[in-house]
């Protein structure tokens, strides 16, 4: 690893965690929580595997990540972010807030994945009727599944599919961020393609209101 060679925390903090990959690796690890080495290639696609076991090496020697056995039946290492290393869950934030006007930019091409609606999820949404019952939204976007769970005032996401949620959510990326921020409301998100079934009540409780969407104006909906 090259050291920019100067005396300033930023520099010092780009010395470890300014090479290509590595913050992404901790986006991985903060959306998944402690992760084999195959999770984290799929999280990471366009990753060669020996760049990504560098990366954990070097990640592991500056303190940031440690690896663990995981107990039978599973039997396999697993790589964790160590305090340090969740320390760095605000710098992930601050890029993903700092990105959303980039967003505009989507490619047919680009990859997704579920876990990487953990960051959308958090900005947004948030629960505006917490004295209701707990409820869920299944979200499916392009090939991948993902569900939202909303109680009592708490919305959080967790990877897989949900037969029993109130809502399903169906539609490309771009389309779901869009209503996911505001840009869109849900009737006009439908009329340009996305389709909700199920409990639309579950869904507005959700969504941002009128006037309070955060960084909205910066998701298109196309």
């Amino acid at each position: 690893m090259r050291s920019y060679g100067q005396y300033c925390s930023v520099a010092k903090a780009l010395d470890v965690v300014g090479d290509r990959w590595t913050l992404l690796i901790v986006r991985e690890l903060l959306a998944r929580g402690p992760s084999r080495y195959t999770d984290l290639r799929s999280g990471l696609p366009g990753i060669a595997t020996n760049l990504l076991a560098d990366r954990l090496r070097e990640m592991e020697s500056a303190g940031l990540v440690n690896r663990e056995d995981a107990p039978p039946p599973v039997a396999t290492t697993l790589f964790r972010l160590t305090d340090r290393g969740a320390d760095l869950a605000s710098v992930i934030d601050a890029l993903g807030r700092w990105g959303v006007p980039l967003m505009r930019d989507h490619r047919p091409e680009d990859a997704f994945r579920g876990q990487w609606l953990r960051l959308p999820v958090r900005m947004f949404l948030a629960d505006h009727e917490p004295d209701q019952r707990a409820s869920s939204i299944q979200i499916r976007a392009g090939d991948e599944t993902a569900v939202i769970d909303v109680d009592a005032g708490r919305v959080s996401l967790r990877l897989g599919a949900d037969p029993a949620a109130d809502a399903t959510i169906t539609g490309p990326p771009p389309r779901i961020l869009a209503l996911f921020s505001g840009s869109v409301p849900l009737d006009d998100a439908e009329k340009q393609g996305l389709r909700v079934a199920g409990s639309r009540e579950a869904v507005q409780r959700v969504l941002p209101r009128a006037g309070r969407a955060a960084g909205a104006d910066g998701i298109a909906s196309a």
